[in-house]
């Protein structure tokens, strides 16, 4: 190959992997991503997207997120990503903008490798409140 050949034939550019820590409540979502060794790319949350507190665990307040989480780390070369869902304590399902942050960022052309389940749950722990009798409301 002459010079002129070897230049115009590029390299693939790398894609990176990303992690994408998901924690939905009933009240509120929050993504924060970070790349493999830990470093934050980018944290959003409900509120940083819409002014009403209602609406901050909404669907369409998490695609909102999704398209604003692809625009800051689309430009860091991030092809790939790891998703872990996080609930609120005990809870048995994640919130209702889980699975639409999913569902947006395939849309938006990332490649999801994983998904992780990480909601805490207690193994004993701490006696719960109420008494013998339990607690009566």
């Amino acid at each position: 190959m002459t010079e002129a050949e070897q230049k115009i034939t590029k390299s693939p550019k790398k894609e990176f992997e990303a992690i994408v820590n998901i924690y939905t409540s009933f009240n509120n979502t929050l993504v924060h991503t970070t790349d493999l060794s830990g470093k934050t790319l980018s944290k959003i949350s409900g509120g940083m997207v819409t002014k009403h507190d209602r609406l901050k665990a909404n669907p369409t307040i998490a695609m909102f997120i999704a398209k604003r989480l692809a625009e800051e780390i689309k430009d860091t070369g991030v092809k790939n990503l790891y998703i872990k869902i996080r609930a609120k304590t005990r809870n048995p399902a994640p919130g209702p903008g889980a699975n639409s942050i999913i569902k947006s960022l395939s849309r938006e052309g990332f490649k999801i490798l994983n998904i992780l389940d990480t909601t805490r749950f207690p193994r004993g722990g701490p006696k719960v409140k109420g008494g013998r009798r339990g607690r009566r409301v």
